[in-house]
């Protein structure tokens, strides 16, 4: 089914738009990066880390899809600054339960559950910024330049994931909870520019748009694009939340030493990710299944080395084949379910690719986390199996 573009994605929007990702991509990086030496402060057992990160982004996929056809109806700007506006606001308390935690105001469970609802009704809101941005740009893009715009949005979170750890390991050395605060402030940011740079969609295109009926995951058009990226998810998920653990036990680092080191082995694989989305998805021309096939590969010899490192030099080499597994897949998906479904149905494409990511989160960090607690070799293991069924499973469908 093609899609009829409505304009022209201009250099200021794009811009706009890929500042709004960074903004919540840096504060994800960083929350990535210290959550395991900061839970392990307040001395939270790794499956509760883990599960934090799980549970939240279980609704986080929920709501994604919900926000995604709501800027259907009333446009993708307002949209996308409640998605940054509750990013800001529950980033803060999000670093304010920690801090109560390590004053010895809260701890065992009632701390834990605190952060968990904390944490959760964050997910709620910030889920908005994704599908309405994707969404946007889907509404000012050709088909022919699809996959190239959606590559260029994916350079936000490759940055956000560059610059994040390089912030964190800056600013732990002011406390582990200093880059909490700093990324609600950088999402603040992102919102005032949003409101004040990114133009409204007129109310003209809004009211001719025909009601379209709810898109589902089961949409054969969709379907197996949605299910080769929660795999692909769930196994980069696997090792982004272990390797804190990983980093810390194998090489014997101290909380803010572990921080800065699993910041700098995201940000590797966040400049491969970056790299091959600024050359290689703009230069090299293949169809989107090739891009995914190429990367599920990738993916998987990435992860098969990470599973076996012994020093940061070999844990980087498998970050970048991570990295460039990731930035071959993603903004193929996005193109790939984008031109799948007709221009009623933007948003609610973009909130179900959005959403993947996600549930991806809510079956890899918990299964990488349990498996972690009873033999740590076996977290890495599993994504590597987790890789290598996606990559069988989207040869087989996509015949």
């Amino acid at each position: 089914m093609g899609t009829a573009s409505t304009g022209k994605l201009t250099l200021q929007q794009l811009a706009v738009l890929i500042m709004a990702l960074m903004g919540t991509a840096i504060g994800q990086s960083l929350v990535f990066a210290i959550l395991a030496p900061l839970g392990r402060e307040v001395h939270l057992r790794e499956l509760q880390i883990t599960s934090i990160i799980a549970v939240s982004a279980l609704i986080f996929g929920v709501a994604a899809p919900y926000w995604g056809r709501f800027s259907d109806r009333i446009g993708r700007k307002p949209v996308i600054i409640t998605g940054l506006v509750g990013y800001t606001v529950g980033t803060v308390l999000f670093a304010s339960v920690f801090y109560a935690g390590l004053a010895g105001l809260l701890s065992g469970a009632v701390l834990y559950a605190v952060l968990l609802v904390t944490r959760c009704s964050q997910s709620i809101v910030m889920s908005a910024t994704s599908p309405a941005s994707m969404a946007y740009a889907a509404d000012h893009t050709s088909r022919d330049q699809r996959t190239k715009t959606m590559a260029k949005l994916g350079t936000a979170s490759s940055l956000g994931t560059i610059l994040g750890p390089a912030i964190s390991g800056a600013l732990a050395t002011f406390g582990l909870l200093a880059p909490l605060y700093f990324a609600g402030a950088l999402a603040a940011a992102a919102a005032l520019l949003v409101w004040r740079k990114l133009p409204t969609t007129p109310s003209a295109q809004l009211t001719s748009r025909k009601p379209a009926m709810k898109l589902r995951y089961r949409d054969s058009r969709i379907a197996l694009l949605l299910a080769t990226a929660v795999g692909l998810f769930i196994g980069f998920s696997a090792i982004q939340q272990t390797l804190g653990f990983q980093l810390q036990d194998k090489l014997q680092l101290s909380g803010i030493e572990t921080a800065q080191m699993t910041g700098a082995a995201l940000m590797v694989s966040a400049i491969f990710t970056f790299i091959i989305q600024v050359t290689v998805m703009q230069r090299l021309r293949l169809r989107p299944t090739q891009f995914i096939r190429i990367g599920l590969c990738s993916l998987l010899l990435g992860s098969a080395v990470v599973s076996s490192f012994e020093t940061f030099k070999v844990l980087a080499v498998g970050m970048a084949f991570l990295g460039t597994g990731m930035a071959l897949c993603m903004p193929s998906i996005s193109s790939s379910a984008s031109l799948a479904v007709t221009p009623e149905e933007q948003g609610g494409a973009a909130g179900l690719v959005s959403s993947c990511p996600a549930i991806g989160f809510v079956v890899g960090p918990v299964c990488a986390g349990w498996l972690y607690q009873i033999h740590s070799p076996l977290a890495p293991l599993f994504s590597v199996a987790v890789f290598l069924a996606v990559l069988v499973i989207f040869i087989i469908k996509d015949r």
